[in-house]
C-alpha cells in the first residue's frame, strides 16, 4: 500500500473507527467540517451520548495528540503502519482514566521540561514557543498504548450496553 495522504489519513482512520463500532452494533455519526472538535457522535437509544476523536497513523506515532477533555469522550488511535490495502489497521480505544495515566507517565518521563496540563487534558509544553505560543499535544507510540489494543468494550461499558464483541481476524 502506499503512503496515504494526511487529509485522507484523518478521514480513513474516522471511518474505520464508525465502520468496527457498526459491527458492533453501535451507530456512530461522523461530523464533518474543519473546526470541529469531535470526529464521531454516538447516541444510544437511552440518551447516552459519547464523543470520539479518531487519530489515524501510518508512521511511528500519533503526532499531536491533544488528548480527552472528559469522561463523555473516547479516543481511538488508528494504526495503518506496515499495513496493505487487504489488511485491517489495528485500534487502540483510550478513555479518559487511560489518558490521565498516560499523561502521568509523560510528566515523570521529562520533568524539567515544563508540561503543564490545561482544563481539557492536554499537555501544554510552555518551555517549546512557537509563534509566541507553547505547544499543545504530544506525540504516541504503540508502545504507549498497547495495552488498550481492541479494547471495544470500554465504549460499549460507558453506553451501558451488553453488546456482544466479536473479535476479527
Amino acid at each position: 500500500m502506499g503512503r496515504i495522504e494526511r487529509d485522507m489519513l484523518s478521514i480513513a482512520g474516522e471511518f474505520a473507527v464508525a465502520s468496527e463500532l457498526g459491527r458492533r452494533n453501535i451507530y456512530a455519526q461522523p461530523t464533518f467540517g474543519h473546526l470541529k472538535r469531535t470526529d464521531l457522535l454516538i447516541l444510544d437509544k437511552t440518551g447516552n451520548l459519547l464523543r470520539i476523536e479518531a487519530k489515524g497513523k501510518q508512521g511511528s506515532q500519533w503526532p499531536n495528540c491533544k488528548g480527552i477533555p472528559d469522561r463523555n469522550s473516547i479516543m481511538v488511535l488508528v494504526d495503518y503502519a506496515a499495513k496493505s490495502d487487504l489488511e485491517r489497521p489495528d485500534f487502540y480505544v483510550l478513555t479518559l482514566d487511560d489518558w490521565l495515566a498516560f499523561l502521568k507517565g509523560v510528566l515523570e518521563r521529562f520533568p524539567t521540561k515544563g508540561i503543564e496540563i490545561d482544563a481539557d487534558n492536554c499537555p501544554v509544553w510552555t518551555k517549546q514557543i512557537k509563534d509566541g505560543k507553547p505547544y499543545r499535544g504530544c506525540g504516541i507510540t504503540v508502545k504507549d498504548v498497547a495495552q488498550h489494543k481492541e479494547k471495544w468494550d470500554k465504549i460499549e461499558k460507558l453506553l451501558g450496553q451488553n453488546h456482544r464483541t466479536r473479535r476479527c481476524t
